[in-house]
């Protein structure tokens, strides 16, 4: 059977919040069987624990916050990302803070710590979310869908009116059976607007970041002396964030997503609205690596 995955072992970082601006120790630990990915807040009295669950997000501005008996942790969405594209099934992240550490803006430098830790198969099969039916929602003039794929595909439209926005560099169609999620997608940086900065802070925002966890732009063009990673950095990270987002569904999906022009808040709406489906969805477990989809056969080898 392909088995559910965990670390071998603990693994340390530290950082800074992208939004808090706060120091941040994350550890990366083993959890048992069927825990799911578990944030603990280590600086707080007892430990409080957060499952990684789309119904435990309250807050999607600029981030996705989870939260639960009033312990909260956010930014978990490119740390989310790199547990999907290794395949990690149940782990706890003990922060020191509210806020995962930023790293450099993409899920790079989780991928790494994950892969510096090891992973280990546990005695119990790998559970999947197989989309049955198209699940969509529209908001403002951004959309969002999940629909019926035998496998996992990730599209993204963006829209700026900007120079360094070209149309040409504004869509992106991940499919994982064909591409790896660590050299096509993970080290896609988050990215900002100078002139977006001051209202940012003043709402608390954005205290954390800089040129070395961020690409900004200011009227005209990149400020990152080191230009960008790829030419469709932009949409790629909006791609990254949808697949954190989505990986909170407790499970990988089997299906393909869209989103056009949306964020966090449309990416958990579109979870929230699957969930509330049960026709929408199956859970599905594989008994062999050949009878899985190639997108998650392409992952769990690449993991392995």
């Amino acid at each position: 059977m392909i088995k559910q995955r965990t670390l071998k072992t603990s693994v340390r970082a530290t950082g800074v919040g992208l939004h808090t601006g706060h120091k941040v120790t994350m550890v990366l630990r083993p959890a048992p069987i069927d825990t799911g990915i578990v944030f603990c807040r280590s600086d707080l009295p007892g430990n409080p624990s957060i499952p990684a669950h789309a119904l435990n997000v309250r807050e999607t501005v600029m981030a996705t916050v989870l939260e639960k008996d009033g312990a909260r942790v956010s930014t978990v969405e490119h740390l989310m990302a790199a547990f999907f594209g290794l395949g990690v099934d149940n782990a706890f992240v003990d922060v020191s803070a509210e806020e995962v550490p930023i790293m450099d803006g993409s899920a790079g430098t989780f991928v790494f710590l994950l892969q510096s830790a090891g992973l280990e198969e546990q005695p119990a099969p790998k559970r999947y979310v197989r989309i049955l039916k198209k699940v969509e929602l529209e908001k403002d003039g951004k959309r969002v869908r999940l629909e019926p794929f035998e496998g996992f595909k990730v599209g993204f439209a963006i829209e700026f009116n900007h120079p360094v926005f070209p149309a040409s560099h504004s869509t992106v169609e991940v499919d994982f059976g064909q591409v790896s999620f660590v050299r096509e997608l993970s080290r896609a940086r988050t990215f900002g607007f100078t002139q977006d900065v001051e209202l940012m802070r003043s709402r608390g925002l954005g205290r954390g970041g800089s040129l070395d966890n961020a690409v900004v732009i200011d009227d005209f063009r990149v400020l990152n002396a080191e230009g960008l990673r790829m030419d469709d950095e932009f949409v790629k990270h909006k791609a990254l964030d949808a697949v954190g987002d989505l990986y909170l569904l407790g499970h990988p999906i089997i299906g393909a997503f869209h989103g056009h022009k949306s964020g966090h808040e449309m990416n958990n709406l579109l979870v929230r609205k699957l969930l509330a489906d049960a026709s929408a969805w199956e859970e599905v477990t594989f008994d062999r690596l050949e009878a899985l989809p190639s997108a998650f056969a392409r992952l769990q080898l690449q993991a392995a």
